[in-house]
């Protein structure tokens, strides 16, 4: 059976170390060099870049988060071993790692450096499918001939050239689809490559856990406990037509990766789902003048994100977070989609309002979904407030003077609240 040294990309025969270089670290798998759908993920991407450009905090636990009344962006892998995990309150991660180095971040450096990455992914294949900053999908399906080298080789060439040139390591996962490609990138990190071959797929998925399944969170995990519902194998005892009835589309879904099935392509045009902008505040408040200016400056940027990337959209969410850290969302369905902010806010403001029981809050967010293009939102405004037009035309004029003078030529006197 083939192998690859991971550090010098030799591919050879027998032996557990390299026969060019010594190395150990050897890649062998009977389907190794037959796959090509693959999941790239950065290792704790956030803090690898404030690591490497400050070697002082190279040994240390570093937390990249908002302050102490703020969520964890991302954690080391020191203060991972510590209990830390990203979207925890800050000030549960210091009780947990109270020597941790919290750094704030800087989203420009980390978006510089994930564009350079982006250039050797496509060095590699055009079919690349970002997820985030700091991970994508890729498939090399029919690139073998261009490279003259298999897709396993290319990809660990990629994580070695990314420690080489940017000091900063990645984990790959090599498979057969998107779904599985993902599963494997998670099961050797940090600096792992990992292979779920078509063979083994049934025997690897058996007994694990439903959680491993992407996008299942807590409240999926526990419905899917409720129906007995905890290992692969239990979704393997389920009839189509009931997992349809009970858990709807997610149903159906679910019965094909509990096979090993994902038929979704890697996209390179993958659509935006909804825009949404949130803060956390630095002390609770439960001022109702003070969470309106909120409301509106958050409406301000989603309309602005909208605008900017030609789009309306039809549903508005108002999410927020109470002292005791419960969580609250309500949504509303609009008649036609929008891209204005003064609807977005009216809205988000008619949602707070529903809230029956107001106390203090420490987040707050608004956001736009069931997203389409601009040039079909509504320009005629709601037949119930004749005004909305005038307000409409009105935020247009801004916008204009915005673009001319700048973002601060014109700012609303709720937003100063």
């Amino acid at each position: 059976m083939d192998a690859l040294c991971r550090n010098c990309l030799q591919i050879f025969e027998n032996g557990d170390r390299c026969p060019n270089c010594g190395s150990p670290r050897v890649l062998r798998h009977p389907e190794l060099f037959s796959l090509s759908i693959a999941h790239m993920d950065c290792d704790a991407f956030y803090a690898s870049v404030e690591k490497r450009d400050n070697p002082e905090l190279r040994d240390k636990p570093v937390i990249i988060g908002g302050g102490r009344r703020g969520v964890v962006s991302t954690a080391c892998y020191i203060a991972r071993i510590r209990g830390v995990r990203s979207a925890m309150p800050m000030f549960k991660a210091l009780k947990l790692c109270p020597d941790a180095v919290v750094v704030r971040g800087s989203i420009d450096k980390y978006v510089q450096v994930s564009r350079q990455i982006r250039i050797m992914m496509e060095e590699l294949t055009p079919a690349i499918e970002p997820l985030s900053l700091d991970e994508a999908f890729l498939d090399l399906t029919g690139t073998a001939k261009l490279h003259n080298a298999p897709p396993a080789k290319m990809l660990a060439g990629l994580t070695k050239r990314m420690k080489d040139e940017l000091g900063i390591t990645g984990s790959i996962g090599l498979s057969h689809n998107k779904f599985l490609a993902k599963v494997a990138s998670d099961l050797d990190k940090p600096s792992g490559f990992s292979v779920i071959g078509k063979s083994e797929t049934a025997d690897f998925l058996n007994d694990k856990p439903v959680g491993l399944i992407w996008g299942v969170g807590h409240s999926g995990k526990a419905s899917l406990e409720k129906a007995g519902i905890r290992t692969f194998a239990d979704l393997l005892r389920w009839d189509k037509k009931d997992l349809h009835a009970r858990f709807g589309s997610m149903g159906d879904r679910l019965w094909y990766l509990a096979r090993g099935e994902d038929r979704r392509n890697v996209s390179s045009r993958r659509p935006i789902k909804s825009i949404s902008n949130e803060t956390t505040f630095h002390d609770d408040t439960a001022d109702v003048d003070i969470l309106d200016g909120h409301i509106w400056r958050m409406a301000e940027k989603v309309s602005a994100r909208a605008k900017a990337k030609h789009l309306a959209g039809r549903v508005v969410t108002l999410k927020l977070k109470r002292s005791d850290h419960s969580l609250l969302s309500k949504r509303v369905s609009l008649r036609d989609p929008t891209q204005i902010a003064d609807r977005i806010y009216r809205t988000g403001r008619e949602l707070f309002d529903q809230v029956k029981t107001h106390g203090s809050y420490r987040l707050l967010g608004v956001g736009l979904s069931d997203l389409t293009p601009e040039s079909q939102f509504d320009t005629l405004g709601d037949l119930l407030d004749p005004e909305a037009v005038k307000r409409a035309e009105a935020e247009r004029a801004t916008d204009k003077i915005r673009e001319k003078f700048g973002k601060d030529a014109i700012v609303k006197g709720r937003a100063l609240r």
